[in-house]
């Protein structure tokens, strides 16, 4: 059995960044990555971030992620796992995996979730022809595999994924149809959209997909504008041409080890879906088992590497490292997260964490 202090399951933006933030005030750190190359999201993102230098502003993601990872690698405090699926977490606080082709017992006396999230799909007649892909697989055969998985795309969502992947089809030579959105206006940030806009992308807000249709594969899709009430408004139809649907309709929390680990979950919309219940310090019901990033609630990847850090200070300073610098540290994090939170666009994140106070937590 691998006896270990702290276990990061997740070794995208939040993981990486709860492992460094555990290390540095001592502990010693696993991270399980169930794919061959961490960094999770970061690793297929081109776009430059903005912000302040503390979220890495004007680094691109694959960057950022690239930039993470030589820090574990080098750090002696950190071990990690590629190829690794965590498989459970069980009531005697043992975790099993699967690493290198073999069933693994771990110990960890602390243990941090950041498993992420998974794509949400959008039901539509049609809906099952090849062609039709989450952003972020369309996403990954571009920027990761270096495979141009179009020729047209109808792009459903205008959320920051959805601009950004728009952008960088566009880019990559491939012709975008539209962008349609079902809400009356966009949902990310108006930076994307002007890229989007210039590169001259038609955005259509107030409409929605009907179906899709195609013999043996996408050939198009109709669609439609919808009134106040999301009902398709008759005459209003359109036929798009393309050979790829692109359905960038959200994310939900992947948090399969939190309800097997019985932590108190919660349904908030605004967080994207069901969610652990957790404390100031990301500490769920459970004690010893913590969370960070999409797993506990749907926001950007500057959010999830603060929670990260904050996530790894607080396991590391429950085990009684970092007694003098640990608050001053965890209350810096908060601090930053409150900064990133702020503003219209952290409106839903906020109204969302308060519903999480109410029901006995807060992040």
């Amino acid at each position: 059995m691998k006896q270990i202090e702290i276990l990061v399951v997740g070794g995208g933006p939040a993981g990486l960044c709860a492992a460094l933030a555990a290390s540095s005030l001592g502990a010693k750190v696993l991270i399980c990555e169930r794919d061959d190359h961490p960094g999770g999201q970061l690793v297929k993102q081109t776009h430059k971030f903005f912000g302040s230098e503390k979220q890495y502003a004007g680094d691109r993601g694959f960057q950022i992620g690239e930039m993470l990872l030589e820090k574990v690698k080098a750090d002696e405090n950190i071990e990690l796992w590629i190829d690794t699926t965590v498989l459970g977490i069980y009531e005697d606080g043992i975790v099993t995996c699967e690493h290198d082709g073999e069933h693994v017992k771990i110990k960890p006396e602390r243990t941090i979730i950041a498993t992420g999230a998974a794509e949400k799909f959008l039901p539509f007649p049609g809906n099952d022809l090849p062609g039709i892909y989450g952003a972020g697989a369309v996403q990954t055969l571009m920027n990761v595999s270096g495979v141009k998985p179009a020729e047209r795309v109808l792009m459903v969502g205008a959320g920051n994924i959805g601009l950004i992947v728009s952008y960088q089809l566009k880019q990559a030579g491939v012709d975008i149809a539209a962008i349609i959105e079902g809400a009356p206006k966009i949902g990310g940030y108006l930076v994307h959209a002007s890229k989007d806009v210039r590169s001259g992308i038609p955005v259509l807000t107030s409409h929605t997909i009907l179906e899709a249709y195609g013999k043996d594969r996408v050939e198009g899709a109709i669609i439609a504008k919808i009134d106040d009430k999301w009902q398709p408004i008759p005459g209003t139809e359109q036929d798009i041409k393309c050979d790829v649907i692109c359905l960038a309709v959200g994310l939900s929390p992947l948090t399969e080890l939190c309800w097997q680990a019985g932590c108190e979950m919660a349904f908030i919309r605004e967080l994207s879906g069901h969610v652990p219940i957790v404390d100031d310090y990301l500490e769920t019901t459970v004690p010893g088992i913590y969370v960070a990033g999409d797993v506990s609630g749907i926001e950007e990847a500057s959010s999830a590497m603060v929670e990260g850090r904050l996530a790894g200070l607080s396991a590391a300073a429950s085990l009684g490292y970092g007694k003098e610098e640990a608050p001053e540290l965890q209350k810096a994090a908060m601090a930053e997260l409150d900064e990133l939170r702020a503003g219209p666009m952290g409106e839903r994140i906020r109204m969302g964490l308060e519903k999480v106070a109410a029901k006995g937590g807060a992040k």
